[in-house]
């Protein structure tokens, strides 16, 4: 497992400050702290959640991460995820672009679907490596139940806010359908370079994200700014983020973020970089459309908002796999490709 003490964040780099939700308070309905959430979701769509209980679970998807790149890369590409817009599988670095160019990433990871770790010992996308196969019930299955109630609450939350009927969001999000649900163990390993992008400035496919990260790297471009600013690891604090589809779902009052990941800074330089990501994402047969005839909140902005399109007209599993595909640089044919994975930020022209 990863060492769970590292040099501190530099004190000299500037951070952007994101708001602290306690999670405790958010299952309790505590009304202020709903609404201090409310505020992340909508301002940045990012924000910390402590009191999460997910720190055990965490921690062994990291051992069962590190147990996985151990293995020789011969037998991690047997899993590869291949060039046709799948996600599950193993990722080598260097498979995906991170811009317009073509630059290659550096992070190499495991995605293993949430259809499978709730289905085993049956297989019910694909098969993984040994690794994740010993520790699917020990490990994945507890890790995607904790983190599937964590961003279920959080949906639920948002749903009240949105003014929609009363599990409007979940039904959305079913979790016996099969969906770009997944979880994620990500690897960068240290680099001279203290800018190259370890994965390039995205908006996320989905609807959460609940990351795990113990170094820097992470950057979050503010609306407004022009420069990227970091986000500082805090112990036993998740840093949780609003996608491209809950920001469609919601015509755009749920605000989905640009963000990227560098090398860490400072005394974190030249160290491998692990983080650890659950995304919640749609069922795969859902359009992306606001959802503007359930609820008059959300009817409003999309009337706000006539140059932004909130039809998309693709289903969750359309919108997904353009994005994963259109990353590859087997698929590259120039910066089109490029362009033709971008989400939000381009099709909304935020």
């Amino acid at each position: 497992m990863p060492a769970l003490t590292f040099p501190t964040f530099p004190e000299d780099i500037p951070t952007h400050p994101l708001l602290i939700i306690d999670y405790s308070l958010i299952a309790d309905r505590d009304p202020q702290e709903i609404d201090r959430l409310w505020e992340a979701a909508t301002k940045l769509g990012f924000w910390y959640l402590k009191n999460h209980g997910a720190d055990e679970a965490a921690d062994n998807m990291f051992a069962l991460g590190e147990e996985t790149m151990a293995l020789p890369l011969e037998e991690r590409m047997k899993f590869e995820q291949g060039d046709d817009g799948m996600s599950f599988g193993y990722k080598a670095a260097g498979a995906n672009a991170v811009n317009a160019s073509g630059e290659p990433d550096t992070t190499d990871f495991l995605n293993v679907a949430k259809d499978d770790a709730l289905a085993w010992p049956k297989i019910a996308r694909r098969s993984y490596p040994s690794t994740a196969n010993a520790r699917m019930e020990s490990t994945l299955g507890p890790f995607v139940r904790k983190s599937l109630e964590i961003n279920n609450l959080l949906l639920e939350i948002f749903n009240d806010k949105l003014g929609l009927p009363t599990g409007a969001l979940l039904e959305k999000h079913k979790t016996e359908e099969f969906s770009g649900s997944e979880a994620r163990i990500i690897r960068n390993k240290p680099t001279s370079s203290t800018t190259k992008q370890a994965i390039g400035s995205h908006t996320d496919f989905g609807s959460l994200s609940f990351l795990h990260n113990r170094l820097g790297g992470l950057q979050v471009l503010v609306p407004g700014a022009e420069s990227w600013q970091y986000v500082k690891p805090i112990p036993g604090h998740a840093i949780c983020n609003v996608g491209d589809a809950l920001h469609i779902l919601s015509g755009g009052i749920l605000r989905s973020n640009l963000h990227r990941v560098i090398p860490p800074p400072g005394a974190q330089a030249g160290l491998e970089r692990w983080s650890l990501v659950y995304f919640t994402r749609p069922g795969n047969s859902v359009v992306l459309r606001a959802l503007v005839e359930q609820s008059p909140i959300i009817a409003e902005a999309v009337k706000r908002t006539p140059e932004k399109n909130f039809d998309t007209g693709a289903t969750a599993l359309d919108w997904f796999t353009r994005r994963i595909k259109n990353q590859r640089l087997k698929n590259r044919q120039g910066p089109e490709t490029w362009m033709a994975s971008r989400g939000t930020e381009v099709v909304q022209k935020e």
